[in-house]
């Protein structure tokens, strides 16, 4: 592959990345639920939605 292709590539990545990351968020705000991430330490933190 070229470079010019694996940047596109990786472009379209990202931005499908960023949409489905929104439609997360939504779907949680929306059905009263809390989102699950790690940080930057490895723990597990519980975000409640209505602090999304």
């Amino acid at each position: 592959m070229k470079i010019k292709n694996k940047m596109e590539l990786r472009e379209k990545i990202l931005k499908g990345l960023e949409l489905y990351q929104e439609r997360l968020i939504q779907t949680k705000k929306a059905r009263n639920l809390e989102l699950v991430v790690s940080d930057d330490k490895g723990r597990v933190v519980r975000i409640p939605a209505h602090e999304l």
